[in-house]
């Protein structure tokens, strides 16, 4: 796992523990419920960066009989887990006591309070989010465009996306209950507060699904991106003794572990010690320009229609 990936969640967890005490405590002196939403918020977040820094640690065991390939893959299912987290906790604690709000409206108190604990969160959340943006984007590369929706789609590391999209609602849901507690403040709309809970909810459901959808892909087995196919194809097609491609497939084992399965076809004729030299190229070379290629098995068909495997 890259120490880029652990600085960002390590980074989320100091911020999400500072900011959680901090509301609860607004939101015991206020009695704001979108303050509570917000603590809820914030632990469920602390609690989901615990989850992923033991996903890392639990990714990195050597391969065994039981799971020869390692267990890489161990950081997709508790990036899983923390979506499926963030939406029944989160989503649904928030939802619930705003909703206990607007049935059951009641003044803030000293909403001052809130106003500057809010704005202390806002920076704090901000800082968190910019450290795991900065890490997301050198994770794409030198890219002559960037489209932030399209890099998450493409992205293969869960740990930092999944912050980013907690960190990202996070800041919404500030906002939200700023608003909230605004209007219940200042325009005497003490339903508001409630109404804020019940976005900020929202806001979390929403951020859950679209984790959810991500983490998905890569559990059940995503390819590697089309730059690392396109990549593969040149170099065995640089290749003078091979014909064709007729199989190519890869697999995503860990965040930065790809597995390729590679079927090719060699020209009549060519000798066994000059085929033997030809897939020892094409492994050199296709690990020396993506060294996350880490397992490459490829299967030669000869003349004679016998397949041979490396």
């Amino acid at each position: 796992m890259k120490s880029g990936s652990r600085k960002v969640v390590y980074a989320a967890l100091g911020a999400n523990a500072l900011i959680a005490v901090s509301k609860f405590v607004a939101a015991s002196i206020t009695g704001s419920s979108a303050m509570m939403s917000e603590g809820v918020h914030s632990v469920v977040d602390t609690g989901n960066q615990a989850l992923l820094l033991h996903g890392m640690k639990r990714s990195e065991r050597t391969p065994d009989d039981a799971h020869p390939f390692g267990y890489g893959a161990e950081i997709f299912f508790w990036a899983f887990v923390v979506a499926i987290l963030l939406f029944a906790l989160g989503a649904g604690i928030s939802t619930y006591e705003g909703i206990q709000k607007v049935l059951h409206p009641h003044p803030i108190e000293s909403p001052y309070i809130n106003y500057i604990v809010l704005g202390a969160a806002f920076i704090f959340e901000a800082i968190a989010w910019t450290i795991a943006y900065k890490e997301f984007r050198k994770a794409q590369g030198a890219r002559k465009s960037f489209h932030f929706f399209t890099a998450i789609r493409e992205s293969k590391d869960p740990a930092t996306f999944t912050v980013l999209f907690e960190d990202t609602a996070a800041m919404f849901g500030l906002v939200a209950a700023a608003a909230g507690v605004i209007g219940a403040h200042v325009f005497d709309l003490q339903w508001a507060d409630g109404a804020a809970s019940i976005v900020i909810g929202l806001i979390l459901a929403g951020a859950a699904v679209l984790l959810a959808r991500e983490t998905k892909g890569l559990l059940i087995g995503e390819a590697a991106s089309p730059e690392v196919v396109q990549g593969v194809r040149e170099v065995v097609g640089d290749t003078p003794d091979i014909l064709r491609i007729n199989e190519l497939r890869t697999m995503h084992l860990a965040p930065h572990e790809i597995l390729l399965a590679l079927s090719v076809d060699f020209y009549d004729g060519v000798s066994s010690q000059c085929v033997e030299e030809a897939v020892s190229k094409v492994e050199c070379e296709i690990k020396e320009r993506y060294p996350q290629v880490s397992r490459i098995f490829i299967e030669v068909q000869g003349a004679d229609g016998v397949a041979r495997h490396r």
